[in-house]
C-alpha cells in the first residue's frame, strides 16, 4: 500500500508465498503514486527475504536502493551504489589537501541558498516579506558538534535525494539552468563541496524546511562518513522554526580544534570575509562594567565618593564577522581614494603602509573578471628577507567573493611578486577541489592583463613624479624585480621594461639616470658610434675605478655603472636599447672602430714598437693572462685587465663561484681557462716606456735577471687587476713588492703621460666633461 507517501507490503510480509512479476493479487489495493513516491517506482522493494520487481519496464538504473520496514516509519534508508561509495571515499580522503576548506565549502553552499532565496523573493511574496537571509555558525563543545545554519531557500525531500544523495549533483548548477540567468552570483557548481564536511566529521545531519513546501514539512538527511547509505526522515514541524537549512557536523576526535570560536573566526576571515550575507559566530563575549566596590566602601566616611571596581560580565551570543565590503564589485567611479586605502590596509594587513598606486578594472570579452591591484608604499617584510618568498601572498583569488587561494604562481609572473591585489572571476579553470589553478587560455589572458595593468601603474608613478623622488622610492624598493623581469620575460616585455630601468653613470654622480637620458645626452660622435658603454664593479666606488672608461670619459661619453651581478645579467639580456648596442667597456675590442683608419694605423705602429715588451710580458705572466695587447682606451693608467668577448666580468665570476659553493658543488670547473683576462697596456704611459726600454736594452729573449724589474712587471699586472675589479691572489707578496719598490727610491710621481698629436686634437674636440675622468691611485 502507498499511503501518505509510504509503502507497505503487509500481505507479503505475513506469508511464505513468493509472487512473480505480473501476478495479480486481488487482496492488494493499488493506489496512485504521489509525486514523491513515484521516484521509487522502478526500484527493488525488499521485504524480509522476498523480492518483487516493478511491473513497469525501466531503462534507467537508480543511484540508490531503498529498504522499507514492514512497520510504519517516517525514516527511509538509501544505499549508495558501490562505485558511488568509491567516489565518496576519494572526496573525503584525496580531493582536498587542507581540511580547513570544509568551512569555505559549506559556507559557500549556505551563501548560495541565501542568494537563491533573494532571487526567488522577486516573485514569491512569502520570501519577500522575510528578513534578509543570513548565516550562523555555532560550535558546541559539550555535544562535540559544529552547526552551520542559513536562512536560505531550504531543501525539499526530493532535493535532498537529488542534491545530497548523489555525488557531483549540483543543485546550484541546476538552479541556474532552470532560471536561465547568467547574472546569478552563485558559487557551488561542482556538487562535491558538501561532502568536504566529512573531512572533519564522522557523521553529518542536514535539517531543512523549504520555502517551496506547502505545508512546512521538515526533513532530516543523515549519513556516516564510512557508511554506504543515508537516511531521510520527516521531522516534527518545530525541528526547524524558520525556512532554511541547518548542517550539524559530529566532529571526529582529531577535529576538536574546530570547536574553538577563534579557529572558526580565523577561517571565516580567510575564506569568507567578503560573502555578501551576514555571517555570525556563536561565542562567549566578555564586557567590563564599573560597579561599586562593596569591600572598599565598607569603611566609607560620610561625604566620600564611593569607590568603583571593574568586573567582567560574560555573555553568549552571535557576533557578526564579515563587515568588509568587496569594493572590487563596485564601479571604480563609485569608490573613493579613502575606501581604496582602507581596503588595502585591511585586506593585506598593512596598517602602516599607504599604497603608492592602485588600479581598478574590469575584464570583459573572452574573460570576465574584476580586479584591484596595488603597488605597496614600502617593501613588504617577507620580501625583504627573500625577494621571492613563498610567505608573500600577493594576489588573492576569489570566485564570486569566496576566497580560493593566494599561492597561484601562474596568475602573475614572479617578477611582479611585490604587486598586491584581488582577482575575482567565475571563469577560472579550477580543479574540483578548487585548490589548483589549471593551465588554460583563460589564465593566459588574465595573466597578460594583470602584467599590463601593473606596468601602467609603474609608468604612472614615473610620469607624475616631477622631482623624481617618488619613482626613486619605488626603484629602491622594487627596481630589482624589473631587472628580473627582463631576465625572465625579456622576449615579451623587454621593450616596455627597459625605459623603466635606473642606473648610476659617469655623469649622474650619486643620482640615478635612465637609458632615455643617456641617449638624449649623447655626443654626436657617440650617436654615430651607435653604442652605449657600461662597466661592472662591486659597488659604485669600484665601478668608477675602472681604467677602461678613462678615454671614454675624456671623449664626453657617458658610461653606465653596473654595481651588482643582477645588473650585468640584465644588461646582457637587454643587449640593446633602441638603435644603440649595449657594450661592456671591459671587454676586448669594445672600442675598436674599423672605419677609423688613422686610429687603426696608430695601434699597429704602437704594437710594432712594443712587440718585444709584449712578448716578454706574455712569457713572464704565463697563465695569468690570455694575451697582451695595445689599448687606445687608456689615458691615465698604465694597464688594465679586460675579458674576451665571451668571458665573465670579475664581479660575475665571484658571484657564480659563491653560488656554486652555497649549493655544495665546490669550485666551478673551467672557470679559470674560460675567463682568462687580457692585459691591455697604454703605449703612451711612462711606466710602459720604461719597461720597454729595459727589455730592448737587455737584448735577450730569455728572463731578465733583475729583481727590481721583475717586481715592476708583477706590480703592473697586480695594479691592473685591482683597478679592473679583480682580486690580488697573494696580498702578502703584493705588499712585499711594494715595500721593496719603495726602498729603492724609485718614483714615477713626476711622470707625465705623453699623447700623440692626433689624440690631443681628438680630446680637444670632445665635450668639456673630460674633467670627470677618474685617475686610480695605488699605494
Amino acid at each position: 500500500y502507498i499511503i501518505n507517501n509510504h509503502i507497505f507490503c503487509n500481505h507479503f510480509a505475513s506469508t511464505d508465498l513468493v509472487p512473480k512479476a505480473g501476478m495479480k493479487f486481488p487482496t492488494i489495493a493499488v493506489l496512485a503514486l504521489s509525486s514523491s513516491a513515484a521516484a521509487f517506482a522502478p526500484a527493488l522493494f525488499t521485504t524480509k527475504s522476498h523480492t518483487i520487481q516493478s511491473t513497469k519496464n525501466r531503462k534507467a538504473t537508480p543511484a540508490f536502493v531503498p529498504r522499507m520496514s514492514a512497520v510504519e516509519s517516517a525514516e527511509e534508508t538509501f544505499e549508495f551504489q558501490a562505485e558511488v561509495g568509491r567516489v565518496m571515499d576519494i572526496i573525503i580522503n584525496s580531493l582536498y589537501s587542507d581540511r580547513d576548506v570544509f568551512l569555505r565549502e559549506l559556507v559557500s553552499n549556505a551563501a548560495d541558498a541565501c542568494d537563491k532565496r533573494r532571487f526567488l523573493s522577486l516573485t514569491n511574496d512569502a520570501a519577500a516579506s522575510a528578513e534578509s537571509p543570513c548565516i550562523r555558525i555555532k560550535p558546541d563543545p559539550i555535544a562535540n558538534t559544529l552547526t552551520i545554519e542559513d536562512t536560505g531557500v531550504g531543501l525539499t525531500r526530493d532535493e535532498m535525494n537529488n542534491n545530497l544523495g548523489r555525488i557531483a549533483q549540483s543543485g546550484t548548477k541546476a538552479f541556474m539552468e532552470a532560471m536561465d540567468s547568467k547574472d546569478l552570483n552563485l558559487i557551488g557548481q561542482f556538487g562535491v563541496g558538501f561532502y568536504s564536511g566529512f573531512l572533519v566529521a564522522d557523521k553529518m545531519e542536514v535539517i531543512s524546511r523549504s520555502m517551496n513546501s506547502k505545508n512546512g514539512e521538515v526533513y532530516k538527511w543523515t549519513s556516516q562518513a564510512q557508511g554506504g547509505s543515508y537516511t531521510i526522515t520527516e521531522m516534527p514541524a518545530d525541528a526547524a522554526e524558520e525556512i532554511g537549512t541547518k548542517i550539524v557536523l559530529h566532529l571526529k576526535d582529531d577535529a576538536s580544534d574546530y570547536l574553538e570560536s577563534s579557529k572558526i573566526e580565523s577561517l571565516l576571515q580567510k575564506y569568507s570575509e567578503f560573502i555578501e550575507f551576514p555571517i555570525s559566530v556563536y561565542k562567549e563575549k566578555t564586557a567590563y562594567e564599573q560597579v561599586p566596590d562593596e569591600e572598599a566602601n565598607a569603611k566609607l566616611e560620610e561625604g566620600e565618593e564611593p569607590k568603583m571596581k571593574t568586573v567582567p560580565i560574560k555573555s553568549e551570543g552571535f557576533e557578526q564577522l564579515n563587515n568588509q565590503k568587496p569594493i572590487w564589485l563596485r564601479s571604480p567611479k563609485e569608490v573613493t581614494e579613502e575606501e581604496y586605502t582602507e581596503f588595502y590596509k585591511a585586506a593585506f594587513k598593512s596598517s602602516y603602509d599607504d599604497p603608492m598606486a592602485k588600479t581598478h578594472f574590469v575584464l570583459e570579452g573572452q574573460v570576465e573578471a574584476r580586479a584591484i591591484l596595488y603597488i605597496p608604499g614600502m617593501l613588504p617584510y617577507e620580501l625583504s628577507k627573500d625577494m621571492f618568498s613563498d610567505d608573500s601572498k600577493n594576489i588573492r583569488l576569489y570566485v564570486r567573493r569566496v576566497f580560493i587561494n593566494d599561492k597561484f604562481e601562474d596568475l602573475i609572473p614572479r617578477w611582479l611578486k611585490f604587486i598586491r591585489g584581488v582577482v575575482d572571476s567565475s571563469e577560472l579553470p579550477l580543479n574540483v577541489g578548487r585548490e589548483i589553478l589549471q593551465q588554460s587560455k583563460v589564465l593566459q589572458i588574465i595573466n597578460k592583463r594583470l602584467v599590463r595593468k601593473s606596468l601602467d601603474m609603474i609608468r604612472d608613478i614615473e610620469a607624475a613624479d616631477d622631482d623624481g623622488a617618488s619613482y626613486i622610492q619605488f626603484w629602491n624598493n622594487f627596481g630589482k624585480y624589473l631587472k628580473v623581469g627582463i631576465v625572465e620575460d625579456g622576449d615579451t616585455y623587454k621593450k616596455e621594461l627597459a625605459p623603466l630601468l635606473r642606473f648610476f653613470s659617469s655623469k649622474s654622480g650619486e643620482e640615478y639616470t635612465s637609458l632615455d637620458k643617456i641617449v638624449e645626452g649623447m655626443t654626436d660622435a657617440q650617436k654615430e658610434n651607435k653604442k652605449i658603454y657600461y662597466v661592472t664593479g662591486e659597488g659604485l666606488s669600484k665601478a668608477k675605478m675602472s681604467p677602461s672608461i678613462e678615454k671614454l670619459a675624456k671623449k664626453g661619453y657617458e658610461v653606465l655603472y653596473m654595481t651588482e651581478p643582477l645588473d650585468e645579467i640584465t644588461i646582457e639580456t637587454l643587449s640593446s636599447f633602441g638603435d644603440y648596442k649595449l657594450v661592456d667597456a671591459n671587454k676586448d675590442g669594445a672600442f675598436d672602430d674599423d672605419s677609423d683608419e688613422e686610429a687603426k694605423k696608430e695601434k699597429e705602429e704602437a704594437t710594432e714598437q712594443l712587440s718585444d715588451l709584449i712578448d716578454y710580458l706574455e712569457m713572464e705572466l704565463g697563465e695569468k693572462v690570455k694575451s697582451v695587447k695595445i689599448s687606445k682606451l687608456l689615458s691615465e693608467s698604465p694597464a688594465a685587465l679586460v675579458q674576451g668577448a665571451y668571458g665573465m666580468s670579475p664581479t660575475m665570476q665571484r658571484y657564480m663561484q659563491m653560488q656554486s659553493v652555497a649549493m655544495g658543488e665546490g669550485s666551478l670547473p673551467g672557470m679559470g681557462s674560460m675567463n682568462q683576462a687580457i692585459l691591455e697596456i697604454n703605449p703612451d704611459h711612462p711606466v710602459i716606456k720604461e719597461l720597454n726600454g729595459i727589455v730592448k736594452g737587455a737584448g735577450t729573449s730569455g728572463p731578465i735577471e733583475d729583481e727590481t724589474f721583475a717586481n715592476k712587471v708583477t706590480l703592473l699586472y697586480d695594479v691592473a687587476a685591482m683597478t679592473s675589479g679583480y682580486e690580488v691572489s697573494d696580498p702578502a707578496a703584493f705588499a712585499k713588492r711594494v715595500v721593496q719598490l719603495m726602498s729603492t727610491g724609485a718614483t714615477v710621481s713626476d711622470a707625465v703621460v705623453e699623447e700623440s698629436t692626433a689624440n690631443v686634437e681628438k680630446d680637444d674636440a670632445a665635450s668639456d666633461d673630460g674633467d670627470d675622468a677618474i685617475t686610480p691611485e695605488v699605494m
